[in-house]
């Protein structure tokens, strides 16, 4: 494959790590991948430095002088989106940038970039899950995914929050050349390879960690090891000593979901796992999750997640066949 021409773009107040997370995952691919070779740079309107949210400033390149076409174009996500937005300089490079480009993608609040230069009118996309509603609000042509840590939608790549652009770049990686490629990647930089696109920006587990009832929180510690039990809500009412309507009042009110919707949750992340790093076939990996028939996993794969097990599979799994 030839060198691949990556232009990273951003601007004042950026969030550094928009910008060096995907830089450092194509810098390493070129390093570590015998047929990866990636030439990334840091572009914006004026070139010269650039001050990032963290106080930190970096050396860019001017937009004008970056020639058609590159291969990736990837608008980083920063602070004072409102003026990223407004820069018609900006916007009319980017444009012109993704006219000719392969994929075009953003990170995390870079999505608002390219919603402004009118790149996602129609199309699925996501940010930071905080901005999530604001992107729907100001762009109402767009489908914004609130729950998603990136979003394909044909040639276009849109990433939630931060560390959701290295989630992206593995991914692109892993488009071009294959799984195992990026898993290279990711364990040289010791990060976690299979957050997959699918996955929630918040997991299931993270998030009821703020559950104070000391009932609830035993529960929820519990959960995770017995997901091919009986977790029907008066099974679980049973097991914390409630009657099945005040332990559905409680659980709400703690962990901001019902207790039907955070099992399935659970489940799902945990399918994922397996399908993502396991050869353990559709049929096991649905009854030791809890789903019991294929059918009722598939059925919950394609409602939450809008692919079926196999798919997920065959785009996240360490063994699928590229």
């Amino acid at each position: 494959m030839p060198a691949l021409d990556v232009a990273i773009v951003t601007f004042p107040s950026a969030q550094i790590l928009d910008v060096t997370g995907p830089l450092e995952v194509f810098s390493s691919a070129t390093h570590l991948v015998p047929s990866a070779e990636y030439r990334p740079q840091v572009v914006s309107t004026s070139g010269g430095p650039v001050l990032a949210s963290s106080g930190l400033s970096f050396d860019t390149a001017a937009l004008r002088n970056v020639v058609d076409p590159v291969d990736t174009l990837v608008v980083a996500g920063g602070r004072d989106m409102d003026e990223a937005c407004a820069d018609e300089e900006l916007l009319e490079h980017v444009r012109r940038l993704a006219g000719s480009a392969r994929r075009v993608t953003s990170v995390c609040s870079g999505a608002f970039v390219l919603a402004a230069a009118g790149l996602l009118d129609g199309r699925r996309a996501t940010t930071h899950w905080s901005e999530c509603q604001l992107l729907a609000t100001a762009h109402p042509r767009v489908s914004v995914d609130g729950d998603a840590i990136y979003v394909r939608d044909g040639d276009v790549w849109t990433s939630a929050g931060v560390t959701a652009g290295i989630d992206l770049a593995l991914a692109l990686v892993a488009d071009d050349h294959g799984a195992r490629a990026a898993a290279t990647v990711a364990r040289h930089l010791v990060v976690y390879l299979r957050r997959s696109g699918g996955q929630a920006q918040f997991s299931t587990l993270l998030a009821a960690q703020a559950a104070e009832s000391e009932p609830v929180r035993e529960l929820l510690a519990w959960l995770p090891d017995h997901l091919d039990a009986d977790l029907s809500v008066p099974a679980l009412a049973r097991r914390v000593h409630l009657s099945d309507r005040q332990f559905s009042r409680v659980f709400k009110a703690e962990v901001e979901v019902t207790p039907s919707e955070h099992v399935e949750r659970l489940r799902l992340e945990a399918a994922c796992r397996l399908l993502e790093t396991t050869g353990h076939s559709i049929d096991h990996i649905a009854r030791v999750c809890g789903f019991g028939a294929p059918e009722t996993m598939n059925r919950a794969f394609r409602r939450r997640l809008s692919i079926t097990p196999g798919d997920h599979r065959r785009h996240f799994g360490q063994f699928a066949a590229r």
